[in-house]
């Protein structure tokens, strides 16, 4: 059976504000209704992958990075397809209502900043109501018929994904991958092998991976021998210091960060 819930919109507010909406109630309907028929525990605690933003007739396809997740003690998190965005939710007899968002500041390609700016706006400015259904799926329709098509996102695994990297890390300030090297970079985990294998841009790569609880020690980097144009190459050369000794690893969901001893790393999200 169908279930529905009121959702209102999500706001930028910018980063210093953060702490201030950190500290607000998410309110005290506990399981109880949040709309006219769903339930809050029908909607929290799923990790929802934005799959698609159709506005005004025209549907835009989310970027793999892009989701939507609620905990249940009303913390909001997500990402609009480049940058990251968090809020606190308030759940009410008739619905729930999402407190003014913050955001980052990271830029990346055109297309995902393209969905980026469609989706803030849109959730910037509508008012939705929410559509669950037993396999997983939700839709967010506004009272013009503009829709977000999600699906529930189950967390990826360390071995058998393919990481597609696409930022740089720098003492915890992220940066997107170069654009000569954006769509290109990837890596994966073979647990029976004890390898770590992929593509730094230009050339394949590599190595003899061992993991332990929290950190990978690659060997030896071997990679073909192919020639490209000058700024892949520079790319090329920068991830390919990271996949040098041993790194430490975290996986957020379905994103894992790669960080090396300098505090140099890489971020990458789980392919489709």
């Amino acid at each position: 059976m169908d279930k529905r819930l009121t959702l209102t919109a999500l706001a930028l507010l910018p980063l210093p504000l953060l702490a201030a909406c950190g500290n607000e109630s998410a309110g005290d309907s506990g399981s109880g209704n949040v709309g006219s028929a769903a339930t809050k525990s029908s909607v929290t605690g799923v990790r929802w992958k934005v799959d698609s933003l159709t506005v005004g007739g025209k549907t835009e396809q989310a970027p793999d990075s892009a989701y939507l997740k609620i905990a249940d003690n009303g913390e909001v998190d997500g990402n609009y397809g480049c940058n990251t965005f968090g809020s606190t939710a308030a759940f009410k007899a008739d619905g729930i209502d999402f407190e003014t968002a913050r955001s980052t500041e990271m830029a990346c390609g055109d297309a995902p900043m393209k969905f980026e700016k469609s989706f803030a706006r849109a959730l910037d400015t509508e008012r939705f109501t929410a559509e669950t259904t037993d396999d997983g799926k939700l839709t967010l329709t506004s009272g013009d018929g503009d829709t977000v098509e999600l699906t529930e996102e189950k967390p990826a695994e360390l071995y058998g994904t393919t990481w597609r990297i696409d930022s740089l890390v720098d003492h915890d300030v992220a940066t997107s991958l170069p654009e000569a090297a954006r769509g290109k970079a990837w890596f994966t985990l073979d647990k029976k092998a004890g390898t770590l294998s992929g593509s730094v841009g230009c050339n394949d790569i590599s190595a003899k991976a061992t993991v332990s609880e929290d950190e990978i020690t690659l060997g030896n980097p071997r990679t073909t021998r192919k020639m490209c144009s000058d700024s892949l190459m520079a790319a090329e050369r920068s991830l390919l210091e990271l996949f040098k000794g041993t790194v430490e690893y975290r996986i957020d969901h379905r994103s894992i960060t790669l960080t090396s001893e300098n505090d140099a790393g890489v971020g990458a999200v789980a392919d489709k």
